[in-house]
């Protein structure tokens, strides 16, 4: 009589070139992978803010009034480019804080980013759709630095990665 007992199958352990896997070709571990994502991912949103941000004084790549939702127009004091010198000034801060303090930092972004989301699809729909679409992508993209912010870097301190060389 055949048994019926269910066989649970045995997971392979991973291999990499850091856990002596298969040799260069082998996929990096997960841990290694998210290190390397966050501080690609902290880069990105330190250097894109504060860019963009210098860009609200000075104009450069777009007349940044022209994004501006009427309704919000409407309700801050001054003009449009009065209020985009308060933005560029955001803007730096929090790239700034993303590059000292990404567990805050990151969600500040995301949040910051969300405030365009809707500026963007009250500004004229649909004319302003698809960039409110990538700014969206960018607001996931900051979410994910805030969670592996909050991963990776309290893993320094528990030892899990190693120290800082000074």
């Amino acid at each position: 009589m055949a048994s019926t007992r269910a066989q649970i199958p045995v997971r392979p352990e991973p291999t990499s070139a850091l856990n002596g896997g298969a040799g260069a070709g082998a996929a990096l571990d997960v841990p290694t992978a998210a290190h390397q994502a966050f501080w690609l991912l902290r880069a990105a949103f330190t250097i894109a803010p504060i860019l963009f941000g210098l860009d609200k004084f000075f104009n450069w790549s777009v007349h940044w009034p022209d994004y501006l939702a009427g309704w919000i127009n409407n309700i801050i004091p001054g003009n449009g480019q009065d209020w985009m010198y308060v933005v560029g000034g955001i803007e730096i801060v929090a790239g700034l804080l993303v590059a000292v303090a990404p567990r805050i930092g990151a969600f500040v972004v995301a949040a910051w980013l969300a405030g365009i989301v809707i500026n963007l699809l009250t500004k004229n729909p649909p004319q302003y759709y698809d960039i409110a679409l990538r700014d969206f992508g960018l607001m996931l993209g900051a979410l994910t630095l805030g969670r592996l912010s909050l991963a990776v870097v309290p893993a320094r301190k528990v030892g899990a990665i190693p120290p800082r060389r000074r």
